[in-house]
């Protein structure tokens, strides 16, 4: 086995290269889409065992993001865009790394990767979480003034240019966002392929264990930062 930087080509759709990185993208997100149906269809008024856990999953997840929000009812406003982001990075993150994932192969090349250790992928959550941020900070605030963040004229030339230097910063989320998450789990994959290789029996498991809590903390990092940055976006300027 050897190390890529980039994802491999297994084929193209349509003109359209498909690679390992994403056949595990649409695999996660075909599994977290069976899994909401299968959670709503099965829902009931005395709930089970899988739904109390379910319920107690979602509900753990929106109380963390209210007592970091200070508020429930903001909590609630983001959970659905924020927790899509944390399972898909955090199963993306688990499946990548479960044994067996990088051996099997389609025509000479894994069949599945990480889509997080994927720039492309990373970079596309980042510009989606950026956008969102902008997006909530609009329909809160109005365009003028969610803009006046950015370019203030009425404050002096200090607040003219600190705005201008936190319109740069919104720019520089992207990369921020995209490159933690490609550089952590891109990481650890070539740290998981060096020790099987080196020592392919017992050695790799703790570091598939530690891979696993890293998947956990990537995905959680990206969530709150993206959590944060809506609460700041979406709160009045005060000079």
């Amino acid at each position: 086995m050897e190390i890529s930087l980039k994802p491999e080509i297994l084929t193209s759709f349509f003109g359209i290269p498909v690679s390992n990185s994403l056949v595990l993208s649409i695999l996660t997100t075909l599994v977290l889409t069976g899994l909401g149906f299968f959670a709503v269809a099965s829902l009931k008024v005395i709930p089970g065992k899988l739904q109390n856990a379910v319920e107690l999953i979602l509900e753990s997840i929106l109380s963390f993001f209210a007592s970091a929000l200070g508020s429930r009812e903001q909590a609630e406003k983001f959970f659905p865009l924020v927790a899509s982001f944390f399972l898909f990075i955090l199963f993306n993150n688990w499946l990548g790394v479960l044994p067996g994932t990088g051996s099997l192969e389609f025509r000479h090349v894994p069949l599945f990767r990480s889509a997080n250790s994927d720039l492309n992928t990373t970079f596309a959550l980042a510009l989606v979480s950026v956008i969102a941020i902008q997006w909530y900070g609009v329909r809160k605030l109005g365009f003028l003034k969610h803009a006046s963040k950015f370019f203030n004229f009425t404050h002096g030339p200090i607040q003219f240019f600190v705005g201008i230097l936190e319109f740069i910063a919104e720019f520089a989320k992207v990369l921020s966002f995209s490159f933690r998450l490609f550089g952590n789990i891109f990481a650890g994959e070539v740290l998981l392929l060096i020790i099987m290789t080196l020592v392919p029996l017992l050695a790799p498991f703790p570091f598939f264990l530690l891979e696993f809590f890293v998947g956990f903390i990537q995905a959680l990092v990206f969530a709150m930062l993206t959590l944060i940055f809506l609460k700041v976006a979406t709160e009045t300027v005060e000079h």
